[in-house]
């Protein structure tokens, strides 16, 4: 059992359901939305989108991942994001830079952990690009680690996302993904100050499923904290069969995006609306009650202590 901080054991009571498991609504995707339609290059037509599917999904989510350019304080400021619902905002910028096989991250320009604990979040969540066997492996290690202490500063918890990469070729091998996930997990989560990892599955998307439960094993052993799924823009049935392994091996939930409202982002006015209100919310009401049946409570993982002197040293 880790035993965290008072401010820390509140956003995951904030961003969890009454059981302890994550719904997270993803939709912090900035240069992906912004090449699959052009009408998104307008920072307006982008929130506006964002702005309509928090509004349609928010509510059936534990919390919903935004970004601080064009969703976060505005789905805060026009109360399209219930303020039941706990928020995490994303602290990177879009992208990487760096070679294609020494991917390097960093803190948007403008924006950083004090400013998200300021405007109300319950997280804050970081992307990196890692590969262990990367030349850039320690220097992201080091980014982490200097991130996640400084949300360790504000009592602010951190959502750390890993993405991996292939040293060569066009994509990691199945096995090479699994080993590479794992390793991720293990080294990341390891860092003081990482409270919920936001991992990738641990295999392709066409590995045979007799594989998957091994997988998730592996990646549930590997993590000392919290885990979550998420979707990557697979297709949704696929993700729901991903989500139930997942959980069913250890995971306490899933951060989803693309899989549940990626038809949406190439629909207009009522179309778009009428996809949001139906299929969409169909399936995160599929995914709530997987998570809510399989995942692992985040309260096995995390207690905290309130003597009752403890605000003088807070």
């Amino acid at each position: 059992m880790i035993h965290t901080s008072i401010a820390k054991y509140r956003s995951f009571q904030q961003t969890a359901s009454r059981r302890g498991t994550f719904t997270f609504l993803a939709l912090d995707h900035r240069q992906n939305l912004r090449k699959a339609n052009p009408r998104f290059q307008d920072d307006a037509e982008l929130s506006r989108f964002k702005l309509e599917v928090v509004s349609a999904l928010a509510d059936l989510s534990t919390g919903v991942l935004l970004d601080p350019e064009v969703s976060a304080a505005q789905a805060i400021a026009v109360g399209a994001l219930p303020g039941e619902r706990g928020l995490v905002v994303a602290l990177e910028s879009t992208g990487y830079t760096g070679e294609p096989t020494a991917r390097r991250a960093q803190i948007l320009p403008g924006w950083s952990v004090e400013k998200a604990k300021r405007m109300g979040a319950q997280m804050a969540k970081l992307l990196v690009y890692y590969h262990p066997d990367s030349p850039a492996a320690a220097e992201i290690e080091d980014f982490t680690a200097g991130v996640a202490a400084e949300c360790q500063k504000h009592d602010l918890a951190l959502m750390l996302e890993p993405l991996s990469y292939p040293l060569a070729g066009e994509k990691l091998s199945a096995e090479e993904k699994r080993r590479v996930v794992v390793e991720t997990a293990r080294r990341l989560t390891a860092l003081p100050g990482v409270d919920l990892l936001k991992a990738e599955f641990p295999l392709a998307a066409d590995s045979p499923e007799s594989e998957w439960a091994a997988a998730c094993a592996d990646l549930n052993a590997a993590s000392r904290v919290p885990w979550i799924v998420l979707s990557a823009a697979v297709a949704f049935e696929t993700y729901l069969r991903q989500a139930a392994a997942a959980c069913q091996a250890g995971a306490s939930g899933v951060a989803v995006g693309r899989a549940v409202w990626q038809e949406a982002v190439h629909l207009e006015g009522q179309e778009r609306l009428d996809f949001l209100r139906g299929p969409a919310r169909e399936r995160l009401l599929r995914l709530n009650a997987l998570c809510q049946a399989l995942a692992r409570p985040w309260t096995d993982f995390y207690a905290a202590e309130a003597p009752f002197d403890w605000y003088k040293t807070y």
